[in-house]
């Protein structure tokens, strides 16, 4: 990528071609040869990854920090960095301002992400503070006043993830060497104190609770048909209801930038249809969407959704309706495999087993009333074993085996797959359009 080039006198060059095509010298003067080979191996670091769009590695940003002024400017006129004149011009609240303004390209729910995590930078660091002034130790400071002022974990770890992204950004532009936030964790980290998984007897009484059809319908689709709340719920429509076929169509907007992740169908369950069979009934002729109200942006259903548990004699769990899709998906993998239900529900294996599914009560209960069949087999050859030695003594375990089709008996189906709701509404009628005219 680049070459030495030596003069009669002893003076060398770097020379290397430009993303642009022009060549380009970069003026050593009388340098010994190891020293050079070094600054050419450095000078290609920058124009690869000038050329690739990344942000080089601390070693190297180390090494332009350490460069004499001379030489620094050198490598400045051919546009491997950025002058330092312009890097000092940036505040960090300006540049994060900024980055937020520019980001067009995303949703409104993450600008507002955005700038949770800005008011929090800005309350640590200033208005004043360069971009250039922040270091490691400043980030770690930043972690623990996040901490001190009560933020879960996990909250924490997204604030220093956005952080970690707007200093990032700076690098890509030349702006700042080296990102302050590498070295904060900021991996995604479940809150396993914030799980709840919410019984068929609850989420019957908080429907029961509900004080008309598009609540219920809510609660319904929530739980019974593992939706996310309200982003999923609100582009529903009586269209996409697919009654002959018994599907309908999810549109996700959360992961519609993933090629083939825009839509998914999902199976009228049986627990289901009665309250989009009564949402049915009562639509107005010609409506187009199931959920009529709460569509404006930044809608907040918790804090109704919250009213109608109390409602229900129930206490408000945490995270109110993911937890109602983890309990759906936590009950459909006890019926169908994995890669079919986070088909269903539009997220990965992966995903699924870090932050929804879930070990219920009903877990304990069956492995005491009916062990698995591995598990089965252990007393069976504890027991062989001890016979062999003529030992009449048990301790331990002893149980029988059990008879192997009463071990594959098929267990009863959970609430959120294919058993029925127990009160189906009445006076209502099956329909026949999938669209309402």
């Amino acid at each position: 990528m680049a070459s030495i080039s030596t003069a009669k006198d002893g003076r060398r060059r770097i020379l290397f071609v430009a993303s642009d095509g022009k060549r380009q010298a970069i003026r050593l003067g009388k340098m010994p040869k190891k020293g050079a080979d070094v600054f050419k191996g450095r000078v290609e670091t920058l124009l690869a990854a000038k050329m690739m769009g990344y942000a080089v590695d601390r070693d190297t940003a180390a090494w332009v920090d350490g460069l004499a002024d001379v030489m620094r400017e050198r490598i400045e006129r051919v546009e491997l960095i950025e002058p330092r004149e312009k890097k000092k011009l940036h505040t960090l609240a300006g540049w994060v301002r900024g980055y937020i303004k520019g980001r067009s390209d995303v949703k409104p729910n993450t600008i507002r992400n955005m700038e949770r995590a800005e008011a929090d930078i800005l309350d640590f660091f200033g208005d004043k503070k360069m971009l250039e002034e922040i270091t490691p130790g400043d980030a770690e400071d930043f972690r623990r006043y996040l901490l001190e002022r009560g933020l879960a974990e996990a909250t924490v770890r997204r604030r220093c993830k956005r952080a970690k992204q707007f200093f990032s950004a700076a690098i890509k532009k030349r702006l700042f060497a080296g990102n302050p936030f590498d070295e904060v964790p900021t991996a995604d980290r479940v809150n396993v104190a914030r799980q709840r998984f919410i019984s068929c007897d609850d989420i019957y009484r908080v429907i029961e609770a509900c004080p008309d059809t598009e609540w219920r319908l809510v609660f319904a689709l929530a739980r019974f048909g593992g939706l996310r709340i309200p982003s999923e719920l609100l582009p529903l429509t009586w269209d996409d209801i697919n009654w002959a076929e018994n599907k309908f169509l999810v549109h996700s907007p959360k992961t519609e930038h993933i090629e083939g992740k825009d839509v998914r169908l999902v199976p009228l369950f049986p627990a289901l249809l009665p309250y989009l069979q009564e949402a049915f009934d009562q639509a107005e002729p010609g409506q187009k969407h199931l959920i009529t109200r709460f569509r404006h942006a930044g809608v907040n259903l918790g804090t109704q959704a919250h009213r109608i548990i109390v409602r229900a004699g129930l206490k408000p769990w945490p995270k109110t309706f993911q937890n109602l899709r983890a309990s759906c998906e936590t009950e459909l993998v006890e019926d169908f495999p994995i890669h079919v239900v986070t088909a269903w529900l539009g997220n990965s294996p992966e995903i699924a087993k870090k932050h929804y599914l879930q070990v219920t009560e009903d877990h304990f209960r069956r492995a005491v009333e009916k062990p698995t069949q591995n598990l089965a087999h252990i007393p069976a050859q504890h027991t062989a074993e001890r016979s062999r030695s003529d030992s009449q003594q048990t301790t331990g375990w002893d149980l029988q085996v059990p008879d192997f089709a009463a071990t594959c008996e098929i267990k009863e189906i959970g609430c959120g797959s294919l058993r029925t709701a127990p009160d189906t509404p009445t006076g209502t009628r099956t329909p026949v359009s999938r669209m309402r005219t």
